[in-house]
C-alpha cells in the first residue's frame, strides 16, 4: 500500500452539488485528479488539479479507474457505486481502496479494500478536511487491535501465512481470545494507535517462551525458519512475519 502523500488519488462527481463538494475539496488536496461529467466541468474554473471531463456513462469509466488510482472518492450515493464497481472487483490484494461522501458531506465511507486497500485510513484523512465523519466497520480498526493481514507493513515486515490462518488469527484477536504476540527479531513500534495493547495479546520474546495450548493463536516476529513441524501442531493458528534483516 502506497503512503497518503504518493497514493494516485480520483475526486469523482456526477451531479452539481457533487461537483461543487470536489471543488472544496480540490483545493486541500491538490495532488488529487478530479473526474467528473463534462457538464459540470465549468465549475472547476478555478481549481489547479489534473481534471478528467467525460461524456456518457460513469460506468464506462470504472474499469480505467480501477487501474489507475489507488484510492477513488465518490460523490456518489452508496448504492450506485455498489452497483458500478461490482463487476469490476477481483481481490483484496488489488483492488483499489472505494471511498463515499454523502450529499452533505457530513459522513466518508470506505467502502471497498478499507483494510488492505487504505481506504479506511484514507477516509479519517478525508473526513478531517471535510470535517465530517469517518464510517469505518472493519472490526480490527473499530476495535482498535492488531491488524493481522497488514501489521508492520509500513516497516518493511511481509507475512507469511496462508490466507487461512490469516483468517482464522484475526478472528481470534477482534473476538479477544488469548493471543501470543512472540517478537524475535525487527522494529519495536509496530503498535501505532493511541490506546494501549489489547489485554488478549500477551507479548515474549521467545517462541519457546509461549505455552501453546493456552493460546488461541500465535503471532510470530522472526528471521528464524519455522519448522514444518510447527506449522503442523499449530495448524491455522499461526501467521509469521519477516521484517528486513537486522531491523532494529
Amino acid at each position: 500500500m502506497t503512503s497518503h502523500a504518493e497514493s494516485r488519488v480520483a475526486l469523482v462527481a456526477i451531479t452539481k452539488h457533487g461537483a461543487c463538494q470536489v471543488a472544496g475539496l480540490a483545493v486541500k488536496m491538490p495532488q488529487a485528479e478530479i473526474v467528473i461529467a463534462e457538464k459540470f466541468a465549468e465549475s472547476m474554473a478555478n481549481v489547479q488539479n489534473t481534471m478528467h471531463a467525460y461524456c456518457g456513462a460513469l460506468s464506462a469509466l470504472i474499469s480505467d479507474l480501477f487501474a489507475r488510482y489507488d484510492q477513488i472518492v465518490f460523490f456518489v450515493s452508496l448504492g450506485a457505486v455498489v452497483r458500478l464497481i461490482a463487476p469490476h472487483l477481483k481481490s483484496k490484494d488489488i483492488d483499489p481502496g472505494i471511498l463515499v461522501v454523502d450529499d452533505a458531506a457530513q459522513f466518508v465511507i470506505p467502502v471497498l479494500s478499507g483494510h488492505v486497500g487504505g481506504a479506511n485510513a484514507y477516509a479519517e484523512s478525508v473526513a478531517r478536511l471535510l470535517g465530517a465523519t469517518a464510517v469505518v466497520t472493519t472490526a480490527s480498526d473499530v476495535a482498535k487491535t492488531i491488524p493481522v493481514d497488514i501489521l508492520g507493513r509500513e516497516l518493511g515486515w511481509l507475512v507469511e501465512a496462508p490466507k487461512i490462518n490469516i483468517t482464522r488469527v484475526s478472528a481470534c484477536v477482534v473476538n479477544e481470545e488469548p493471543v501470543a504476540f512472540v517478537q524475535e527479531a525487527g522494529s519495536r513500534k509496530w503498535w501505532t494507535r493511541p490506546t494501549p495493547l489489547p489485554k488478549n495479546i500477551i507479548l515474549f520474546e521467545r517462541f519457546g517462551d509461549v505455552d501453546l495450548d493456552k493460546y488461541k493463536a500465535v503471532l510470530w516476529v522472526t528471521e528464524s525458519e519455522v519448522d514444518v513441524e510447527i506449522w503442523r501442531q499449530l495448524a491455522e493458528r499461526l501467521v509469521v512475519y519477516r521484517p528486513p534483516a537486522g531491523q532494529i
